[in-house]
């Protein structure tokens, strides 16, 4: 390719390549070519050779070596060079370069030229890659110009401006002046640039915001006249008169009217007008429709207002694209809680969305159902909740059987449509529920004591059916195991009475011990409902023993420490194992924590109780804490070495804690401290109390709530100590935050210091919020108990 042929030419050829090595090749080839044209005196073909190095830097190949030529095409007084020069800075320089500085005079010349296409060719280039100095030099220059007669320069040097309060906020008060008066004129260009100029100073200043809202009505005039005007071609789109200049007035009034009862009252008949007279059959007066929702929600609009903006949002659920389909139900969340009824009258075709084909729309309904569950509809919409379930992709079963579990929780009719309401997602989708959902249907059964009958009869049915969802198979070998004398009785009158006998019982625990399905837990959950029936059954007394002798040599250790025990249970212990595995009490939610001893890490139940404390007892000496034991009832439990943690409920001084700390004699006891709160933000917070504490060791709680309308997820908890103390973290008891403080997660941290030296730590809290990941650093330089 010889090195002088025109642009056009290049292109073809580099097109033409039939492998990059030989385009590389062409490439190099024209470079070489330019770089040796451009040492060259002015041969006339200097503006043709950077443009054909602007083509080779689009192409992603270095053209650096360019930015002197832009410096001196832009100096020259020929507009055909200037004009690929200024194109040549925008592409080949930033403010970084030291090469941008070199055109700053050159652009203030500029800006003073003659000819409106020069000015405006500088400030493309300026409003493009201006630096904060370039900004500083050249704003009076561009406040002048805000001023000129010319409409077309007035825009440019509008947006120009917007460029240097961005960098610059400073300058931001030196065009308050000109971008005032901007909005009195009739050229739509130039007020579409105002209303961006004010839009940027009233974010960047709240001086700046209250005297701008003073032209409210000045705006409100501009968007009737648009909103009323008839039919102009030149800003008709799709039978919206400028749409652009709508929606950014629009968008500037939100912020005017945001917590201002002045300015939103003049906007409230426009905002009326506005919902009412525009189309929203094309996308243009969606998009302006869509503003006008926003505006009336984030200002202090009329409920009738808010009414009518949740119609709109409402119609758009309707419209076969499937975007604003999306943004419509995004905006619905938002509204969900401020407007809840207003919401409720469209939650048929929400319901419809979770038909939708497209997996974001789907989501979004999804959240938004969830969102719209309430008391007085809870039994209709859990039935499309539960019908979406069985179609529902994987990846969104997780949330879906989350949202179903808290809406039963929250609003339940009874306990038996709540039981038959778990036990169905468990069935649908058991292997994606939460790890929780174990021990809480667990305690909703305890508690729902004359359902134990129906309960026990239904989860057996589901037993035998199929055994390899597991969390179903955990609950039902439960249930076996404490009620399993109900299950033998074949009486029951909430369901239809099944006769079992005691070998079937026996026969469905081993299968589920015997299956390769079985997870460890699901299997120690079988050989203690095996176990449990060894007092509930009378003939099949020899085969449990059996059943239980064969896992005693079982490679799994918690199954085999579990099945030596029963053993021991039966050979040596056998007068006791009556009363040992007897049925369990009601398990109370409010206590200070149960725990599903056959899942990992376990999972606790805690509510917070503002008047309690605890009193935290020394190690020694030992025998004064076993007389404390004595005094409390005798228990039988050994003494852990980090010392008593009891619970007194109430204030410190309290007649009965008095009491019963003068029963110790010389035993110094001191209160331990609250906990205390050591991060709060986007309605996560996260609480530190010490448990017990030695001369060497601590052992403190951190306690996470959330107190937003959403679920908090993901949530990771990590620690770091200095170097000589030594820091152990336990399983948490889980990684999501139900929402609206309804529960919470603890992580249990043990420290050891055999250093003695100065304790601090940093904790990074890690979680997901409505789909946004957040991540904090907090310093922890104290501690609520005396710091070593």
């Amino acid at each position: 390719m010889s090195p002088s042929v025109r642009l056009q030419e290049m292109i073809r050829v580099i097109r033409g390549a039939r492998t990059q090595g030989e385009e590389r090749g062409v490439i190099q080839r024209e470079c070489a070519a330019i770089r040796a044209q451009f040492r060259q005196a002015d041969n006339g073909t200097r503006s043709h050779n950077l443009a054909k190095l602007l083509y080779v830097h689009m192409l992603g190949y270095p053209a650096h070596f360019g930015q002197m030529e832009c410096v001196r095409l832009i100096a020259s007084p020929r507009y055909n060079e200037k004009r690929v020069g200024y194109l040549g800075a925008m592409m080949l320089l930033d403010e970084k370069q030291d090469a941008s500085l070199l055109i700053t005079n050159s652009i203030k010349n500029d800006l003073s030229h003659n000819s409106q296409y020069v000015q405006s060719l500088a400030l493309c280039t300026l409003a493009c890659m201006g630096s904060a100095e370039m900004c500083r030099d050249l704003a009076p220059e561009i406040d002048r110009l805000l001023r000129a007669s010319n409409s077309y320069i007035k825009k440019k040097a509008a947006l120009c401006a917007v460029h240097i309060v961005r960098k610059v906020p400073d300058l931001g008060e030196l065009f308050t002046p000109a971008a005032r008066s901007l909005l009195c004129e009739k050229n739509h260009g130039v007020l579409h640039g105002a209303v961006v100029l004010i839009t940027e100073l009233c974010e960047r200043n709240p001086d700046t915001l209250e005297q701008f809202r003073k032209v409210v009505p000045e705006l409100v005039q501009i968007m009737k006249g648009l909103v009323m005007s008839g039919y102009s071609p030149e800003h008709n789109v799709a039978g919206i008169s400028d749409p652009f200049l709508q929606v950014r007035i629009l968008r500037l009034l939100r912020i005017l009217g945001r917590n201002n009862d002045t300015a939103s009252d003049a906007m409230n008949d426009l905002l009326a007008q506005v919902a009412t007279n525009t189309d929203s059959s094309k996308t243009a007066g969606s998009a302006v429709l869509y503003e006008t929702v926003l505006t009336v929600m984030d200002i202090k609009s009329e409920s009738g207002l808010r009414v009518l903006a949740v119609n709109i949002l409402g119609r758009f659920l309707l419209n076969n694209d499937r975007n604003i389909r999306y943004i419509s139900m995004t905006s619905l969340q938002k509204i969900v809680q401020t407007d809840h009824n207003a919401v409720q009258r469209h939650r048929g075709t929400i319901v419809d969305c979770l038909k939708d084909q497209d997996a974001s729309v789907k989501r979004r309904a999804l959240e938004l159902s969830l969102a719209l569950v309430s008391a007085v509809n809870i039994r209709s919409l859990m039935k499309e909740l539960l019908l979406f379930l069985s179609s529902c992709p994987p990846e969104l079963r997780a949330h879906t059987t989350s949202g179903i579990f808290n809406a039963a929780e929250r609003y339940a009719p009874s306990q038996r449509w709540h039981i038959d309401t778990i036990l169905h997602v468990l069935t649908t989708a058991g292997g994606d529920v939460r790890d929780e959902t174990v021990p809480n249907l667990i305690q909703l059964i305890t508690t729902a004591t004359e359902l134990h009958c129906y309960t026990v009869h239904k989860l057996y049915r589901a037993l035998i059916t199929d055994i390899s969802v597991q969390s179903l198979v955990q609950v039902a070998c439960w249930c076996i195991g404490e009620y399993g004398d109900l299950l033998l009785r074949g009486e029951c009158e909430e369901t239809e009475p099944v006769q079992v006998t005691e070998d079937d019982v026996l026969d469905a625990l081993e299968t589920v011990l015997q299956s390769h399905m079985s997870s460890p837990a699901t299997r120690g959950f079988a050989l203690t409902a095996t176990m449990k029936l060894s007092t509930r059954i009378t003939h099949n007394v020899d085969r449990i023993r059996s059943i239980v002798s064969i896992y005693g040599s079982c490679i799994d250790v918690e199954l085999q420490q579990r099945a030596v025990e029963y053993n021991a249970l039966f050979k040596k212990y056998d007068h006791m194992r009556a009363a040992v595995l007897e049925r369990m009490p009601v398990i109370d939610k409010s206590s200070p924590g149960h725990t599903n001893g056959e899942s990992a890490g376990g999972i606790k139940e805690l509510e917070q109780t503002k008047l309690t404390q605890e009193v935290v007892l020394p190690k020694d000496p030992g025998n004064q804490v076993c007389d404390l034991l004595d005094l409390l009832g005798g228990s039988g439990e050994p003494v852990p070495s980090s010392g008593l943690s009891h619970t007194v409920p109430g204030p410190a001084t309290s007649t009965s804690g008095g009491d019963l700390l003068d029963l110790l004699g010389g035993l110094d006891v001191s209160p331990a401290p609250p906990s205390v709160k050591v991060y709060e933000k986007n309605g996560v917070t996260l609480k530190l109390q010490t448990d017990s504490q030695t001369d060497t060791g601590m052992t403190i709680t951190l306690t996470a709530t959330n107190s937003t309308d959403g679920d908090i997820t993901s949530l990771t908890l990590q620690a770091a100590v200095p170097k000589s103390v030594q820091l152990q973290m336990k399983a948490p008891s889980g990684d999501v935050i139900p929402a609206r403080g309804l529960g919470l997660v603890t992580q249990t941290v043990l420290l050891n210091n055999p250093n003695k030296v100065s304790l601090k730590m940093r904790v990074r809290v890690c979680y997901s919020s409505q789909g946004a990941v957040c991540q904090d650093t907090v310093q922890i330089d104290s501690f609520p108990s005396p710091a070593w």
